[in-house]
């Protein structure tokens, strides 16, 4: 675990996005064991091979995850933002419930082909 990672999540001030990006961490933790984490553009980034994998922020009403080399997965209707292919987002919203199982298990697919 990366120091500048876990302060950067200690510092988060709305609790349930603080909780959120705990979990979120230990998901990707469990779903590829050896992941590097640094500080990239004031984010968290989690890295396989020295490639891209996840990174996780937060805004004023929601927690961001992305995860990288996403083309072919495969989540419920909705459940990741519009945007390019090879990246999928999650904005998760207080309140929101999180199916933390299929994270990671998007995350152990993706980092398969890493």
């Amino acid at each position: 675990m990366n120091e500048a990672v876990t302060e950067y999540i200690e510092n988060i001030k709305v609790d349930w996005q603080a909780e959120i990006s705990r979990k979120l961490r230990e998901v990707v933790g469990q779903a590829e064991p050896g992941v590097a984490e640094r500080i990239q553009y004031g984010k968290p980034h989690f890295l396989k091979n020295g490639k891209y994998l996840a990174v996780l922020g937060t805004a004023k009403d929601w927690v961001s995850f992305t995860i990288f080399n996403a083309t072919n997965l495969e989540a419920p209707a909705g459940f990741f933002e519009a945007g390019p292919p090879e990246r999928k987002t999650v904005k998760i919203r207080k309140g929101q419930e999180v199916d933390y199982g299929l994270v990671e298990t998007l995350l152990k697919e993706a980092a398969s082909t890493i």
